[in-house]
């Protein structure tokens, strides 16, 4: 009966040697390939050679294609049948798979213009001219050939082969490895970097330490972690055993720091505010409480950094901002989580119309730098960001969806209670006329905004922080630019009268009474500093979460949140 994994680990425990402390590692397995890996760019390309070996992988047919003359081999991937032992030409796209070369979507070929195997090779796949290399990794797969062992081994960067002989290490180091290592044990080796016939980078391992020990195996070992659930409660998991969820959390740290970059070159301040409030205000959210033993009152978790963020305008700093969390006690779907990571940034001396302007540019900037084009697709359709966007004000959206004008939502709360009850929206006989208004627009209105496209010039009743609209007094001067149906960012020249901004706070307490859960408490404080005078200002908040969700093309916001809020078992 084959040895458990805890009484592998129990032996190495006796023998001290189950958890060294630290292990000299020259550089990540990712930056390791990227040394010797030149990325093609999927280009044509017609290729000449023999074929050495065939075998079946599902729909494709896998092929090793020999050099004529110098024995070096590439991987073939199509859908036809060949004949082994062959030469031939063959057309396809020249890409990289876990690691190796491949000619992809091979189609048989004549004609002059052929390149040698042993051409491409060495231009795509450098020689590493056996360096000698003390790397590190969990093992993923382990494939034992008697006296030899060829191993896979990861970590966040990418993976890399490693080649284990008896006659390099010695008989007792090899049996003990044999004997002692499984799938997902992190382990440690030194050896030379060698390319195998087919190309495969490799380290000729001359040296082997257990670094630590896996008390399971790894889930699901050929095809990757598919369980939901599994995946968002274990994202250990996750990460171990899909590279996409990796690529994922990549692209989203990489997001976070250009944005940084940008807003920086701009003369913007990055800043930090209070997590913990006194006054759950700055947006319409239902707070979480907890209480503060030594201050002896309730503090709220922030359900926005708005009014902090203005305080130092009013301070002098004309252009700030913060990246980091916010927390509102609603439900969870695919683009709602409790906490979430918002960026906002406030401008002195703008109005909204400069921030239309300002996040074109960021958006452009943004997907020129990480995505490489500013047109990507999403859920299987295109996103052009592509300066200007388009424009549509807010009543007109809904009187084209409705027949009814302004006048109607802001004046018929019947009629519009009664709109609201034949749409289906839940509560409709108690929610107060502002939640009916958002509510029957998102209803009607936001799935079918495919964008990118600004939503500009919001009713005043639901925009207690907003300025009035220099043309309209009913209206404010805000946008919500909106991406594939979904609410990206939240802009509007600031409400800086402390008058207005009193009576508009006043007029969200008599909100609060009639049941707004999420309608926002007076700040005195913030009156205050706006009575000191803060200049004509534009602010912006910028939802991360879902931003990172259009990049990565996923439609829930679980998968590009590392932890998720989960209900617990």
């Amino acid at each position: 009966m084959e040895e458990s994994r805890v009484e592998k680990l129990k032996k190495l425990r006796e023998n001290q040697r189950a958890y060294p402390y630290r292990y000299s590692v020259d550089a990540p397995l990712g930056e390791i390939r990227k040394k010797y890996e030149k990325e093609p760019s999927g280009k044509k390309i017609k290729l000449r050679g023999k074929i050495k070996r065939i075998s079946k992988q599902g729909e494709f047919f896998l092929i090793r294609l020999e050099d004529l003359k110098a024995g070096v081999e590439i991987w073939v991937r199509t859908v036809h049948h060949l004949e082994q032992g062959r030469d031939v030409v063959l057309m396809g796209r020249l890409v990289r798979l876990e690691g190796k070369l491949f000619l992809d979507e091979a189609e048989p070929s004549e004609g002059e213009d052929c390149l040698d195997v042993l051409d491409v090779k060495k231009e795509y796949d450098l020689d590493p001219k056996e360096e000698e290399v003390s790397l590190a990794g969990r093992v993923i797969t382990l494939r034992s050939m008697g006296k030899a062992v060829f191993a896979h081994i990861q970590d966040a960067t990418g993976r890399l082969q490693i080649y284990l002989r008896q006659d390099v290490l010695g008989e007792e180091s090899f049996k003990e490895f044999e004997s002692l290592v499984d799938p997902g044990d992190v382990i440690g080796v030194r050896g030379r970097l060698f390319r195998t016939n087919t190309g495969e980078l490799t380290v000729e391992v001359k040296q082997w330490t257990l670094l630590v020990k896996s008390l399971h195996p790894l889930p699901e070992k050929w095809h990757g972690l598919k369980d939901v659930e599994v995946r968002y409660r274990q994202r250990y998991l996750d990460l171990i055993a899909n590279e996409e969820s990796r690529r994922i959390f990549f692209l989203r740290s990489k997001l976070i720091s250009e944005i940084r970059r940008f807003l920086d070159s701009k003369g913007f301040l990055e800043v930090e505010t209070p997590t913990l409030q006194p006054v759950a205000s700055g947006a319409n959210a239902k707070p979480f409480i907890t209480y503060h033993n030594y201050l002896e009152q309730n503090l709220y978790l922030r359900i926005a950094p708005e009014l902090y963020l203005k305080r130092l305008i009013v301070g002098g700093f004309n252009r700030v901002y913060e990246i980091g969390k916010n927390f509102r006690n609603e439900g969870v779907d695919t683009t709602h989580n409790p906490e979430f990571t918002m960026l906002e940034f406030y401008c002195a001396y703008w109005d909204y119309n400069d921030l239309i302007t300002f996040t074109e540019e960021l958006f452009s900037h943004l997907l020129s730098h990480l995505m490489g084009t500013l047109k990507i697709s999403y859920q299987g359709k295109e996103l052009d960001f592509t300066p200007p966007f388009k424009r549509y004000s807010y009543f007109q959206l809904l009187e084209e969806k409705t027949g009814k004008d302004k006048d109607f939502f802001l004046r018929d709360v019947e009629g519009l209670r009664r709109m609201a009850k034949e749409l289906g929206i839940p509560k409709a006989d108690t929610l107060t006329q502002a939640k009916l208004i958002d509510k029957v627009f998102d209803v009607l209105v936001e799935d079918e905004l495919w964008g990118p496209c600004f939503v500009v010039d919001f009713p005043k009743i639901l925009s207690p922080l907003a300025k009035t609209h220099r043309e309209d007094p009913e209206l404010v001067e805000r946008f919500e630019l909106f991406v594939a149906g979904k609410e990206i960012a939240n802009a509007y020249t600031e409400l800086n009268d402390p008058f207005e901004q009193r009576e508009r706070f006043l007029e969200q307490l008599k909100e609060k009474e009639m049941g707004d859960e999420e309608a926002m408490s007076m700040d005195e404080d913030f009156i205050r500093a706006l009575e000191y005078g803060m200049p004509p200002t534009a602010g912006e908040g910028i939802g991360i979460d879902r931003l990172v969700m259009l990049l990565a093309d996923v439609d829930s916001i679980r998968e590009v949140i590392l932890f998720p809020a989960l209900r617990q078992r």
